[in-house]
């Protein structure tokens, strides 16, 4: 517990909420901006007493529920609050990701790419949404239900996902498929949807649980593809992501270098596709 570090943020937080962001009424006496320590302490439910010593550095060591009251009280961000965690000496808690529901900030980012080849994709694999480029690239991924939604469930159970893909290419593809669904299984939980996720390729896919043995650790990175199109052969694209902010979803746009054969095809491939609306 760094007990200094945690009184200034919790002064420094205290000091940037006005009396309007909670619904409090400014008043003529008021001769600070900021809240006042007593408002403070009504707002996370505890004592104007145990709340000042804690920002005058003798307090006793907050336990994770009132670590958690102060967070709701002076309207942390997620990662405010987890900072504030650390600073007391605790895990940073557990974040529950949402699954289906697009988050608004995403949406309007996905809207503007109606001509590109996009898709939002939530923490499990699954796909909540795609451009109709995307689907002429890779298929319709909303046909799937049950645990064939998640493409990290699909690829190690389903030969049929894995035919867009050069067969060089298997090998890499299984590696960060089962290192993202580890980093997800990681911070989510044995209870998790990854978890269930898991257990299932376990015991289904040696394949996968032999890289799963060798707990495979990667970043979020999206690196180059290259697409087997039915129609058009070989595309080399390039995927870019956006990963929202609680890291339950990510935007991912597949391009080509401007110029190239692999261009030239996906403009066509948004004709083949206009077509086949």
């Amino acid at each position: 517990m760094d007990r200094a570090r945690l009184a200034d943020f919790l002064r420094s937080r205290r000091q940037a909420l006005q009396p309007e962001d909670v619904g409090l009424p400014r008043g003529r006496r008021r001769r600070t901006d900021g809240l006042r320590r007593e408002e403070v302490a009504v707002l996370s439910d505890m004592s104007a007493d145990y709340y000042s010593r804690l920002e005058q550095q003798r307090g006793p060591h907050p336990s994770e529920q009132m670590l958690a009251a102060l967070a709701r009280g002076l309207r942390l961000s997620l990662e405010e609050r987890d900072h504030l965690f650390r600073l007391a000496g605790h895990a940073t808690p557990r974040r529950v990701p949402r699954t289906d529901h697009i988050e608004p900030g995403m949406m309007r980012i996905f809207d503007g790419l109606e001509d590109a080849a996009a898709q939002v994709v939530n923490h499990v694999g699954e796909t909540l949404t795609q451009t109709r480029l995307s689907k002429a690239l890779i298929g319709d991924e909303s046909v799937h239900t049950g645990p064939a939604r998640s493409l990290h469930y699909r690829w190690f159970t389903d030969p049929a996902t894995r035919s867009i893909y050069p067969e060089d290419d298997h090998p890499i593809h299984s590696r960060l498929i089962a290192a993202n669904l580890h980093r997800v299984y990681t911070r989510d939980g044995a209870d998790s949807r990854a978890a269930a996720i898991v257990d299932a390729l376990l015991a289904q896919s040696p394949e996968f649980a032999g890289i799963w043995s060798g707990h495979p650790v990667t970043g979020s990175y999206c690196p180059p593809k290259r697409v087997l199109h039915p129609q058009l052969g070989l595309l080399e694209l390039h995927c870019q992501t956006l990963l929202d902010p609680d890291q339950s979803q990510m935007l991912v746009v597949y391009t080509a270098t401007p110029g190239s054969e692999s261009y030239e095809k996906l403009q066509l491939l948004s004709v083949i596709g206009a077509g086949l609306d």
